[in-house]
């Protein structure tokens, strides 16, 4: 009887610790991987729903797609693009709400979209005005539709990979690009949506424009057309792979994490473990006896978990107590089976401490968190806070210090004295402050 009390008290202490989130391996990748999951690992019917959408780039995006997953079981690609209309067009605001009810009458859990062949034209402002190309009113009006865009794709909830544009033949086009590229970037960050960068894929070893370059296995082959703005097929290949690199990253991220305890609903889980019953081998199979290490040590098998789902019970936020049950089946040397049903507690929560843990309220500064894709599957978050900064919600997290210097590239205004500042003769931030020596007399 020993060797069964000790068996159920490993068990026990086994099981309190999973439902306290305190089994480290379990607890440590739920946490993770559920806030860095871009795909939901359980779409309907196990297949997901890709729309492409945009102008002339995302027809031929759309073919080289088709080729990269079109034997890919996982993914229903719509075979015609949904167009996005000129970003310029006068009736901009009407075509967007058009776009948004397109979009709610579709199933669709991926959106990949890509704009700006024809974006390049002057805007006109409320009073009629013409805005020209490239000027600093023209950014801020892109800007502001850019945004307008990518928030059409919000109340889906649809996972968003946006495109940026390559680069193009025209110097003055090739500019106006890169500064397009820097809006599309900083919006896509602050929508949470993917930015897929298109622009260095197709320059030569200088940087420039080259309507001649490597295909996917290495081949010189053209992939731009005389236009300098449109691809070939090879190029339109190519301009997908970009898209399916990041793709199939999260493909199998998402499917990795469908293999996660609790991750999903009761719904989602009868999928990945039908019954919810741990499988062990049958008592008198060899693997069964080879697994007893000790003759004292039982088989223990879940047999059956009941509780109710964690969930806001109070208007407070106070998470109340959510107790479980779970039933043990213990079989001895002699193959008797024995049930034993142990309940699992889970203690009230104040919504102080919920608040606490979400991040959610607090009066120190909060760091910003940065998400970076290392490949493999592989995902680096970092948090950046910088210190003594009392007026950190105010700011923008595009005009963070490491925003404008790590995204944004741009140059950092240098501090007098120190290793960055080359200006001459040397500056200190207490030249002002200091009077001169007058030099002692030697004697």
């Amino acid at each position: 009887m020993n060797f069964l009390l000790q068996g159920m008290r490993l068990c026990v202490i086994a099981l309190a610790l999973l439902s306290s989130g305190r089994l480290t391996s379990t607890a440590r990748a739920v946490d993770l991987e559920q806030g860095a999951t871009f795909l939901t690992p359980f779409p309907d019917n196990d297949v997901y729903q890709v729309t492409v959408f945009g102008d002339g780039f995302a027809d031929g995006l759309l073919g080289g797609l088709l080729r990269a997953f079109g034997s890919d079981v996982r993914l229903d690609i719509q075979k015609q693009i949904t167009p996005i209309a000129n970003i310029a067009a006068p009736d901009f605001e009407g075509k967007t709400v058009a776009l948004e009810q397109k979009i709610a009458a579709q199933p669709i859990n991926i959106a990949i979209v890509m704009i700006g062949e024809e974006d390049r034209y002057p805007f006109r402002n409320a009073d009629g005005k013409r805005i020209a190309v490239g000027t600093d009113p023209w950014i801020a009006e892109y800007t502001r539709r850019i945004d307008r865009l990518m928030r059409a794709f919000k109340r889906k909830n649809a996972s968003v990979y946006w495109v940026g544009l390559p680069n193009f033949a025209r110097n003055d086009a090739n500019e106006l690009a890169q500064r397009m590229n820097d809006v599309i970037r900083e919006r896509a960050y602050l929508n949470g949506y993917k930015y897929i960068d298109s622009y260095q894929g197709f320059t030569n070893e200088n940087g420039g424009y080259s309507a001649y370059g490597p295909d996917l296995e290495g081949a010189i082959r053209l992939l731009r057309l005389r236009n300098g703005i449109s691809f070939t097929e090879a190029g339109n290949r190519k301009l997908a792979h970009f898209v399916e690199k990041e793709l199939r990253a999260d493909l199998n991220q998402a499917k990795a994490n469908r293999n996660i305890p609790l991750l999903g609903a009761e719904a989602e889980q009868e999928k990945i473990n039908p019954g919810n019953t741990v499988k062990t081998p049958a008592p008198s199979s060899p693997a069964a006896a080879s697994g007893r290490n000790d003759s004292d040590t039982p088989i223990v098998r879940a047999t059956g978990f009941t509780g109710t789902p964690s969930r806001n019970n109070s208007s407070s936020g106070d998470q109340k107590a959510d107790n479980g049950k779970v039933t043990l089946k213990l079989i001895d040397r002699s193959d008797r089976e024995e049930s034993q049903t142990i309940e699992i507690l889970r203690p009230a929560i104040p919504a102080s401490v919920v608040a606490l843990m979400a991040r959610r309220e607090g009066s120190g500064p909060r760091g910003d968190l940065i998400v970076d894709q290392i490949g493999g599957g592989v995902t680096l978050m970092s948090s950046i806070t910088p210190p003594g900064n009392r007026d950190r919600g105010r700011l923008s997290p595009t005009q963070a210090p490491y925003f404008r210097l790590l995204v944004k590239g741009e140059r950092l205004q240098p501090k007098p004295g120190r290793a960055d500042d080359f200006s001459w003769p040397p500056k200190s931030e207490s030249t002002s402050q200091t009077t001169p020596v007058e030099p002692q007399p030697r004697g």
